[in-house]
Protein backbone atom coordinates (compact mmCIF):
# COMPACT_ATOMS: atom_id res chain seq x y z
CA UNK A 1 0.00 0.00 0.00
CA UNK A 2 1.11 3.55 -0.60
CA UNK A 3 1.10 6.10 2.21
CA UNK A 4 1.09 9.14 -0.01
CA UNK A 5 2.66 11.59 2.47
CA UNK A 6 1.50 9.35 5.30
CA UNK A 7 -1.63 11.46 5.58
CA UNK A 8 -4.23 9.15 4.06
CA UNK A 9 -3.30 5.98 5.95
CA UNK A 10 -4.47 5.63 9.57
CA UNK A 11 -1.18 4.00 10.57
CA UNK A 12 0.96 6.44 8.58
CA UNK A 13 2.07 8.48 11.54
CA UNK A 14 3.17 5.37 13.44
CA UNK A 15 4.95 3.68 10.53
CA UNK A 16 7.20 6.41 9.18
CA UNK A 17 10.17 7.36 11.31
CA UNK A 18 9.61 4.81 14.09
CA UNK A 19 12.75 2.81 13.25
CA UNK A 20 15.06 5.60 12.12
CA UNK A 21 14.63 7.54 15.32
CA UNK A 22 17.84 9.60 15.11
CA UNK A 23 18.28 10.42 11.41
CA UNK A 24 21.20 12.32 9.97
CA UNK A 25 21.18 14.99 7.29
CA UNK A 26 20.32 12.82 4.30
CA UNK A 27 17.48 10.83 5.95
CA UNK A 28 16.05 14.19 7.00
CA UNK A 29 16.15 15.24 3.34
CA UNK A 30 14.25 12.05 2.57
CA UNK A 31 11.70 12.98 5.24
CA UNK A 32 11.26 16.36 3.58
CA UNK A 33 11.15 15.32 -0.08
CA UNK A 34 9.85 11.74 -0.22
CA UNK A 35 6.58 12.17 -2.09
CA UNK A 36 5.07 8.69 -2.06
CA UNK A 37 6.51 6.29 0.55
CA UNK A 38 5.68 2.59 0.27
CA UNK A 39 4.57 0.64 3.36
CA UNK A 40 4.49 -3.13 3.72
CA UNK A 41 2.52 -4.00 6.85
CA UNK A 42 2.32 -7.74 7.57
CA UNK A 43 -0.34 -8.75 10.13
CA UNK A 44 0.62 -10.74 13.19
CA UNK A 45 0.85 -14.48 12.56
CA UNK A 46 0.78 -14.19 8.76
CA UNK A 47 2.99 -16.43 6.63
CA UNK A 48 3.52 -14.78 3.26
CA UNK A 49 4.64 -17.47 0.82
CA UNK A 50 5.97 -15.28 -2.01
CA UNK A 51 8.30 -12.30 -1.56
CA UNK A 52 7.03 -8.76 -1.95
CA UNK A 53 8.95 -6.92 -4.69
CA UNK A 54 9.49 -3.14 -4.60
CA UNK A 55 11.07 -1.56 -7.69
CA UNK A 56 12.33 2.03 -7.74
CA UNK A 57 13.20 3.19 -11.28
CA UNK A 58 15.32 6.34 -11.27
CA UNK A 59 14.81 8.50 -14.34
CA UNK A 60 14.64 12.13 -15.32
CA UNK A 61 16.82 14.94 -16.55
CA UNK A 62 20.32 15.92 -15.52
CA UNK A 63 20.54 16.98 -11.88
CA UNK A 64 17.36 15.21 -10.70
CA UNK A 65 17.25 14.13 -7.04
CA UNK A 66 14.91 11.34 -5.92
CA UNK A 67 14.06 10.14 -2.42
CA UNK A 68 12.62 6.59 -2.29
CA UNK A 69 11.15 5.58 1.08
CA UNK A 70 10.14 2.07 2.11
CA UNK A 71 8.75 0.98 5.46
CA UNK A 72 8.34 -2.69 6.38
CA UNK A 73 6.62 -3.81 9.58
CA UNK A 74 6.36 -7.53 10.29
CA UNK A 75 3.77 -8.30 12.97
CA UNK A 76 4.40 -10.64 15.87
CA UNK A 77 4.99 -14.22 14.74
CA UNK A 78 4.70 -13.34 11.02
CA UNK A 79 7.07 -14.38 8.22
CA UNK A 80 7.71 -12.50 4.97
CA UNK A 81 10.34 -11.85 2.32
CA UNK A 82 10.95 -8.49 0.64
CA UNK A 83 13.07 -7.68 -2.42
CA UNK A 84 13.83 -4.01 -3.03
CA UNK A 85 15.56 -2.81 -6.21
CA UNK A 86 16.87 0.65 -7.04
CA UNK A 87 17.51 0.75 -10.79
CA UNK A 88 18.73 3.58 -12.97
CA UNK A 89 16.68 3.78 -16.15
CA UNK A 90 19.88 4.52 -18.10
CA UNK A 91 21.91 1.66 -16.60
CA UNK A 92 22.31 -1.79 -18.10
CA UNK A 93 23.80 -3.37 -14.99
CA UNK A 94 20.85 -5.41 -13.77
CA UNK A 95 20.65 -8.88 -15.30
CA UNK A 96 17.29 -9.79 -16.87
CA UNK A 97 15.85 -6.31 -16.32
CA UNK A 98 13.27 -5.20 -18.90
CA UNK A 99 15.02 -3.70 -21.88
CA UNK A 100 12.75 -0.69 -21.93
CA UNK A 101 14.05 0.24 -18.46
CA UNK A 102 17.68 -0.11 -19.40
CA UNK A 103 18.17 2.04 -22.46
CA UNK A 104 21.80 3.17 -22.53
CA UNK A 105 21.74 5.59 -25.44
CA UNK A 106 24.08 8.50 -24.80
CA UNK A 107 25.97 9.38 -21.65
CA UNK A 108 23.99 8.73 -18.44
CA UNK A 109 22.81 11.90 -16.70
CA UNK A 110 24.04 12.86 -13.25
CA UNK A 111 21.43 12.20 -10.56
CA UNK A 112 21.19 11.93 -6.78
CA UNK A 113 19.33 9.05 -5.10
CA UNK A 114 18.67 9.10 -1.34
CA UNK A 115 16.80 5.90 -0.39
CA UNK A 116 15.68 5.22 3.18
CA UNK A 117 14.37 1.81 4.27
CA UNK A 118 12.93 1.11 7.72
CA UNK A 119 12.47 -2.48 8.89
CA UNK A 120 10.59 -3.34 12.08
CA UNK A 121 10.42 -7.00 13.06
CA UNK A 122 8.10 -7.59 16.01
CA UNK A 123 8.49 -10.35 18.62
CA UNK A 124 8.76 -13.84 17.14
CA UNK A 125 8.63 -12.56 13.55
CA UNK A 126 11.01 -13.27 10.67
CA UNK A 127 12.00 -11.05 7.73
CA UNK A 128 14.20 -11.94 4.77
CA UNK A 129 15.20 -8.76 2.96
CA UNK A 130 17.23 -8.38 -0.24
CA UNK A 131 18.25 -5.00 -1.66
CA UNK A 132 19.85 -4.61 -5.09
CA UNK A 133 21.37 -1.35 -6.28
CA UNK A 134 21.97 -1.07 -10.04
CA UNK A 135 22.69 2.57 -10.83
CA UNK A 136 24.54 4.27 -13.66
CA UNK A 137 28.12 5.50 -13.36
CA UNK A 138 27.08 9.15 -13.05
CA UNK A 139 24.48 8.60 -10.31
CA UNK A 140 25.28 9.21 -6.66
CA UNK A 141 23.53 7.20 -3.94
CA UNK A 142 23.30 7.98 -0.22
CA UNK A 143 21.24 5.14 1.24
CA UNK A 144 20.22 4.33 4.80
CA UNK A 145 18.76 1.03 5.99
CA UNK A 146 17.65 0.80 9.61
CA UNK A 147 16.10 -2.15 11.42
CA UNK A 148 14.66 -2.85 14.87
CA UNK A 149 14.43 -6.51 15.90
CA UNK A 150 12.23 -7.72 18.75
CA UNK A 151 12.39 -10.70 21.09
CA UNK A 152 12.97 -14.08 19.42
CA UNK A 153 12.69 -12.28 16.08
CA UNK A 154 15.10 -12.56 13.16
CA UNK A 155 16.28 -10.45 10.25
CA UNK A 156 18.23 -11.86 7.33
CA UNK A 157 19.40 -8.94 5.19
CA UNK A 158 21.39 -9.07 1.94
CA UNK A 159 22.62 -6.03 -0.01
CA UNK A 160 24.10 -6.01 -3.52
CA UNK A 161 25.93 -2.95 -4.89
CA UNK A 162 26.62 -3.01 -8.63
CA UNK A 163 26.69 0.59 -9.82
CA UNK A 164 26.80 4.25 -8.93
CA UNK A 165 29.62 6.75 -9.27
CA UNK A 166 29.58 7.20 -5.50
CA UNK A 167 27.36 4.70 -3.66
CA UNK A 168 27.01 4.79 0.12
CA UNK A 169 24.96 2.35 2.16
CA UNK A 170 24.61 2.78 5.90
CA UNK A 171 23.10 -0.23 7.68
CA UNK A 172 21.95 0.09 11.30
CA UNK A 173 20.59 -3.01 13.04
CA UNK A 174 19.20 -2.60 16.57
CA UNK A 175 18.53 -5.77 18.56
CA UNK A 176 16.09 -4.52 21.18
CA UNK A 177 14.41 -7.76 22.26
CA UNK A 178 15.86 -10.72 24.13
CA UNK A 179 17.21 -13.47 21.84
CA UNK A 180 16.73 -11.39 18.71
CA UNK A 181 19.02 -12.22 15.78
CA UNK A 182 20.31 -10.47 12.67
CA UNK A 183 22.25 -11.87 9.72
CA UNK A 184 23.73 -9.13 7.56
CA UNK A 185 25.31 -9.87 4.19
CA UNK A 186 26.55 -7.70 1.33
CA UNK A 187 28.34 -8.25 -1.98
CA UNK A 188 29.82 -5.52 -4.17
CA UNK A 189 32.05 -5.06 -7.20
CA UNK A 190 33.67 -1.75 -8.06
CA UNK A 191 34.91 -0.89 -11.55
CA UNK A 192 36.34 2.12 -13.38
CA UNK A 193 36.44 5.05 -10.90
CA UNK A 194 33.55 4.00 -8.65
CA UNK A 195 33.53 4.73 -4.92
CA UNK A 196 31.59 2.21 -2.79
CA UNK A 197 31.11 3.19 0.85
CA UNK A 198 29.61 0.85 3.49
CA UNK A 199 28.92 1.79 7.10
CA UNK A 200 27.35 -0.63 9.55
CA UNK A 201 26.17 -0.70 13.16
CA UNK A 202 25.30 -3.91 15.03
CA UNK A 203 23.62 -2.51 18.13
CA UNK A 204 23.00 -5.09 20.88
CA UNK A 205 20.60 -3.64 23.43
CA UNK A 206 19.07 -6.80 24.96
CA UNK A 207 20.38 -10.05 26.46
CA UNK A 208 21.22 -13.14 24.39
CA UNK A 209 21.05 -11.30 21.09
CA UNK A 210 23.02 -12.48 18.05
CA UNK A 211 24.38 -10.69 15.01
CA UNK A 212 26.48 -12.08 12.17
CA UNK A 213 27.86 -9.73 9.50
CA UNK A 214 29.78 -10.68 6.36
CA UNK A 215 30.53 -8.12 3.63
CA UNK A 216 32.56 -9.25 0.61
CA UNK A 217 33.67 -7.24 -2.39
CA UNK A 218 36.18 -6.67 -5.16
CA UNK A 219 37.59 -3.49 -6.66
CA UNK A 220 39.14 -3.18 -10.12
CA UNK A 221 40.54 -0.46 -12.39
CA UNK A 222 40.76 2.70 -10.23
CA UNK A 223 37.71 2.01 -8.06
CA UNK A 224 37.76 2.39 -4.27
CA UNK A 225 35.78 0.75 -1.49
CA UNK A 226 35.53 1.63 2.19
CA UNK A 227 34.00 -0.50 4.92
CA UNK A 228 33.55 0.94 8.41
CA UNK A 229 31.69 -1.19 10.94
CA UNK A 230 30.87 -1.00 14.65
CA UNK A 231 29.66 -3.69 17.02
CA UNK A 232 28.11 -2.05 20.07
CA UNK A 233 27.08 -4.12 23.09
CA UNK A 234 25.24 -1.99 25.62
CA UNK A 235 25.16 -2.49 29.35
CA UNK A 236 22.64 -5.20 30.21
CA UNK A 237 23.01 -7.03 26.88
CA UNK A 238 24.65 -10.03 28.55
CA UNK A 239 25.47 -13.20 26.60
CA UNK A 240 25.34 -11.31 23.31
CA UNK A 241 27.17 -12.94 20.40
CA UNK A 242 28.39 -10.72 17.56
CA UNK A 243 30.58 -11.37 14.53
CA UNK A 244 31.81 -8.86 11.93
CA UNK A 245 33.81 -9.88 8.86
CA UNK A 246 34.85 -7.95 5.77
CA UNK A 247 36.81 -9.51 2.86
CA UNK A 248 38.13 -7.50 -0.10
CA UNK A 249 39.86 -8.42 -3.35
CA UNK A 250 42.01 -5.77 -5.04
CA UNK A 251 42.28 -6.68 -8.73
CA UNK A 252 44.36 -3.80 -10.11
CA UNK A 253 47.20 -1.62 -8.86
CA UNK A 254 45.05 1.49 -9.26
CA UNK A 255 42.22 0.06 -7.12
CA UNK A 256 42.05 0.47 -3.35
CA UNK A 257 40.05 -0.99 -0.46
CA UNK A 258 39.91 0.21 3.16
CA UNK A 259 38.44 -1.79 6.03
CA UNK A 260 37.86 -0.40 9.54
CA UNK A 261 36.08 -2.81 11.94
CA UNK A 262 35.41 -1.57 15.50
CA UNK A 263 34.10 -2.83 18.84
CA UNK A 264 32.37 -0.90 21.65
CA UNK A 265 31.67 -3.32 24.50
CA UNK A 266 30.01 -2.28 27.76
CA UNK A 267 29.38 -5.79 29.16
CA UNK A 268 31.65 -8.64 30.28
CA UNK A 269 29.67 -11.81 29.58
CA UNK A 270 29.62 -11.50 25.79
CA UNK A 271 31.24 -13.05 22.72
CA UNK A 272 32.38 -10.66 19.99
CA UNK A 273 34.81 -10.97 17.10
CA UNK A 274 35.77 -8.89 14.10
CA UNK A 275 38.20 -9.25 11.24
CA UNK A 276 38.99 -8.08 7.74
CA UNK A 277 41.19 -8.95 4.79
CA UNK A 278 42.38 -6.80 1.91
CA UNK A 279 44.60 -8.23 -0.79
CA UNK A 280 45.11 -9.27 -4.41
CA UNK A 281 44.14 -12.55 -6.05
CA UNK A 282 45.92 -15.48 -4.39
CA UNK A 283 49.02 -16.26 -6.45
CA UNK A 284 48.91 -19.95 -5.55
CA UNK A 285 45.40 -20.22 -6.93
CA UNK A 286 46.44 -18.35 -10.07
CA UNK A 287 49.48 -20.59 -10.55
CA UNK A 288 47.36 -23.73 -10.07
CA UNK A 289 44.97 -22.70 -12.84
CA UNK A 290 47.61 -21.39 -15.22
CA UNK A 291 49.70 -24.55 -14.80
CA UNK A 292 46.70 -26.46 -16.11
CA UNK A 293 46.45 -24.41 -19.28
CA UNK A 294 44.01 -21.70 -18.19
CA UNK A 295 44.78 -18.30 -19.71
CA UNK A 296 45.85 -15.68 -17.09
CA UNK A 297 42.84 -13.41 -17.63
CA UNK A 298 40.43 -16.33 -17.48
CA UNK A 299 42.18 -17.68 -14.39
CA UNK A 300 41.59 -14.41 -12.55
CA UNK A 301 37.95 -14.38 -13.58
CA UNK A 302 37.48 -17.91 -12.23
CA UNK A 303 39.14 -16.99 -8.92
CA UNK A 304 36.98 -13.89 -8.51
CA UNK A 305 33.88 -15.88 -9.42
CA UNK A 306 34.79 -18.48 -6.78
CA UNK A 307 35.36 -15.69 -4.25
CA UNK A 308 31.75 -14.57 -4.73
CA UNK A 309 30.18 -18.04 -4.93
CA UNK A 310 30.01 -18.50 -1.17
CA UNK A 311 28.41 -15.12 -0.52
CA UNK A 312 26.02 -15.44 -3.49
CA UNK A 313 24.73 -18.72 -2.09
CA UNK A 314 23.68 -16.93 1.11
CA UNK A 315 20.94 -14.83 -0.48
CA UNK A 316 18.02 -15.58 1.89
CA UNK A 317 15.31 -15.67 -0.80
CA UNK A 318 15.57 -18.44 -3.42
CA UNK A 319 13.80 -16.29 -5.99
CA UNK A 320 16.54 -13.67 -5.79
CA UNK A 321 19.49 -16.03 -5.41
CA UNK A 322 19.87 -16.80 -9.10
CA UNK A 323 19.49 -13.15 -10.08
CA UNK A 324 22.16 -12.04 -7.63
CA UNK A 325 24.52 -14.83 -8.63
CA UNK A 326 24.23 -14.01 -12.31
CA UNK A 327 24.61 -10.28 -11.73
CA UNK A 328 27.78 -10.79 -9.70
CA UNK A 329 29.19 -13.24 -12.23
CA UNK A 330 28.51 -10.87 -15.14
CA UNK A 331 29.91 -7.89 -13.29
CA UNK A 332 33.08 -9.71 -12.25
CA UNK A 333 33.57 -11.31 -15.66
CA UNK A 334 33.73 -8.08 -17.67
CA UNK A 335 37.06 -7.79 -19.48
CA UNK A 336 39.07 -4.88 -18.18
CA UNK A 337 40.96 -2.59 -20.51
Amino acid sequence: MSLGRATDHPEGATLLGTVLADPGDFPLLNDAFSIDPVAIDVPAGADVADPVVVLHVVSGAEGVAVFPRTVVRVGAGATVGVIELVVDADSGLLVDAPTDLLSSAGAPPERLVVPVTELRIEDGASLSYVSIQSLGGSTWQLAHQASVIGSDASLSSYAVALGGGYARLRTDSALVGEAGASTLRAAFIGREDQMLDFRTLQDHRAPRTTSDLLFMGAVADTSHSVYSGLIRVRRGAVKSDAMQTNHNLVLDEGAHADSVPNLDIEENDVKCSHGSTVGPVDEDQRYYLESRGVEPERAEQLIVSGFFDSIADQVPLPGARQLVGRALAERSGVTRG
